[in-house]
């Protein structure tokens, strides 16, 4: 062979390679840039903080806050914050969506229906109207009254820091799950009435120089879930999957007692727990035991920890993280993240606008192909970032999302 053709076939081949990574770097910038990629086989499940409670306007320190400014918001359509939210949703078009921080209204219809009918039933922005024809919504226990005074302050209010969960009225910060497949209600389990002391070595509030934050009557009444624990198995063609939801405390806003640090660590250690079906696990119908190993599920929330950054106890999002039953190799990524927190090498697989991967949609290993994974949150100069420019234009959080294949 003569040194042209062996020249020229060098050049073909280098050309070849060239052409290959240029393709992987695409594809990578793709990823992250593209919010609303989707397979054609695939169920996308997503978890949303949307900051919409009801002291959003009002002022985190208001004494007038109640479930009324959310129904009043929910019932003309014509919100820009929750128009904007519901834009997000459209765009991204989970099957199945959690929603963090949507206060719980007893009446469904003035709350999570009113929502679906005029907002996401509306096309937003340009985008398409969305239907989700099932949802689950139940109480919670952010501003459920207890009788102590949990906060020291002085006084037993029965709300805010006396509340078997921080919120200002029962139902304050509280959560609902859309889906377009049906929840089968009748094996729904929730675990809001779980006790924190019935958890084996539960991290107890308190320090070695002060003693135990709170006293035994209080500590055996107070409730592990700041909101709720629920498990809602998802009908999808012959199959279940379940949808592990749940939003526990910020890490923070205590003392060096850390209640609420500990309390975080060990409300998302109840999931670690649950997937290895640990039988101390009760839930409100009092039946025992956690998850079957074979089964298929998606955690999803707002967890407020990271295990590389931030102010939790790392150990316990680690924890689930590491877990044999979870599929968590990757995390998701958004060149809106990436932008953020230039000088932060974790950025791009950051959440919220504060800067930590706070929000989590984990499948599990049995049963679900991971396809494709995303964070909603376009970077400035994307048309969209109109959508997530500010905290009052949507939400501090972002749409987490996961495209998933059923395995035969």
């Amino acid at each position: 062979m003569s040194f042209a053709k062996i020249f020229v076939l060098l050049v073909a081949a280098f050309y070849l390679v060239a052409c290959s990574l240029q393709n992987q770097t695409e594809s990578i910038e793709k990823s992250e840039r593209d919010p609303m990629p989707k397979s054609a086989q695939g169920i996308k499940f997503a978890t949303f903080n949307v900051s919409m409670e009801a002291t959003n306007y009002l002022g985190r320190n208001t004494e007038n806050a109640s479930v009324d400014e959310l129904v009043s918001r929910l019932a003309h359509g014509d919100d820009p914050q929750i128009k904007n939210i519901a834009e997000i949703i459209q765009r991204i078009a989970p099957d199945v969506i959690l929603l963090n921080e949507f206060d719980y209204v007893e009446d469904s219809k003035k709350g999570v229906q009113a929502f679906i009918k005029n907002y996401l039933n509306t096309p937003q922005g340009g985008a398409a109207a969305i239907d989700y024809p099932y949802f689950y919504y139940n109480t919670v226990n952010t501003g459920e009254p207890s009788p102590f005074d949990l906060d020291r302050d002085g006084h037993a209010s029965g709300v805010k820091g006396d509340a078997f969960g921080f919120g200002y009225f029962p139902g304050h910060y509280g959560m609902v799950v859309l889906s377009k497949y049906p929840i089968k209600q009748e094996r729904v389990r929730t675990f809001q009435y779980f006790k924190w002391s019935d958890m084996p070595a539960a991290l107890q509030p308190g320090t070695e120089a002060d003693g135990l934050w709170y006293t035994d009557e209080e500590w055996m009444a107070l409730r592990l879930s700041s909101k709720s624990h629920w498990d809602l198995p998802i009908e999808i063609g012959s199959k279940t999957v379940h949808l592990l939801a749940s939003h526990p405390t910020p890490p923070v806003f205590d003392g060096p007692e850390d209640r609420n640090g500990k309390r975080n660590h060990d409300e998302i250690r109840f999931w670690v727990d649950y997937l290895s079906n640990e039988k101390y696990i009760y839930d409100d119908a009092k039946h025992f035991g956690g998850l079957s190993e074979d089964s298929s599920f998606v955690i999803v929330g707002d967890l407020n920890a990271s295990a590389l950054e931030g102010s939790a106890r790392r150990d316990g999002i680690a924890s689930l993280l590491n877990h044999e039953a979870v599929n968590s190799i990757d995390a998701p990524a958004s060149l809106g993240g990436k932008a953020n927190k230039p000088n932060n090498t974790k950025a791009k697989h950051h959440t919220a606008a504060w800067g930590m991967r706070a929000d989590y949609v984990l499948p599990s290993r049995a049963g679900l192909s991971l396809i494709n994974q995303g964070v909603f949150w376009p970077e400035t100069g994307d048309s969209l970032h109109r959508l997530v420019s500010e905290r009052s234009t949507s939400s501090d959080h972002k749409l987490v999302w996961i495209d998933v294949e059923l395995k035969p």
